[in-house]
């Protein structure tokens, strides 16, 4: 099949698609440490933990760790207060130890330079350590309500099955990406739910 942009000329209404997911998400969403219920507000500082913690990591693994690092460090303000080795050697299993240095190094700019909260900009987003497009878009709609695009594998691979795209993902980014966003926008509704 050609890789062209123009491979998929399937046509899916929006407002169904979300309302759908929507659905499906409210009846068989996970209970997770980070997660709130529909009536709280979503603290920016354990989305973003997660979402480090979650990178290159399943789960089932993040889970102890991410209530170990809640218990320690409740926010932002006492991680970034905390020594980088205490940090490290609580992190020791997750692997990919820069995620550790960056946690901390982010910490202290959000600190710093935020007075101690997240940015809702994606521009201020990614000039924080170890925060890419993905985690400021994570971040932004999981933790504000804000539309945003998110693409990681998994949607990669949902956006790819719902268009049934031809051209391997990894050679079908942008399509992808272009495809995702169609679904995002200002609707009303929970942003953060549908990023979820």
């Amino acid at each position: 099949m050609s890789s062209s942009k123009s491979e998929s000329k399937l046509k899916i209404d929006p407002n169904l698609f979300r309302k759908n997911l929507l659905q499906w998400y409210k009846a068989n969403k996970r209970q997770l440490p980070w997660r709130y219920n529909q009536d709280e507000m979503a603290d920016p500082y354990k989305v973003w933990m997660s979402e480090i913690m979650l990178q290159q990591t399943v789960v089932k693994t993040v889970i102890p760790y991410f209530n170990k690092f809640i218990d320690r460090w409740p926010t932002v303000h006492d991680l970034a207060a905390s020594p980088q080795e205490d940090i490290i050697d609580a992190w020791a299993g997750l692997g990919y130890y820069s995620r550790a240095r960056n946690l901390h190094k982010c910490a202290q700019q959000i600190v710093q330079d935020h007075n101690g909260v997240f940015p809702k900009e994606e521009k201020e987003l990614l000039k924080l350590a170890g925060i890419g497009a993905y985690t400021a878009a994570a971040i932004r709609s999981i933790a504000y309500n804000m539309p945003a695009n998110i693409i990681d594998g998994n949607v990669e691979r949902v956006i790819s099955r719902v268009f049934m795209l031809q051209t391997p993902i990894k050679q079908n980014k942008s399509e992808i990406k272009d495809k995702a966003s169609q679904f995002i926008g200002s609707f009303e509704g929970n942003h953060s739910d549908y990023a979820q």
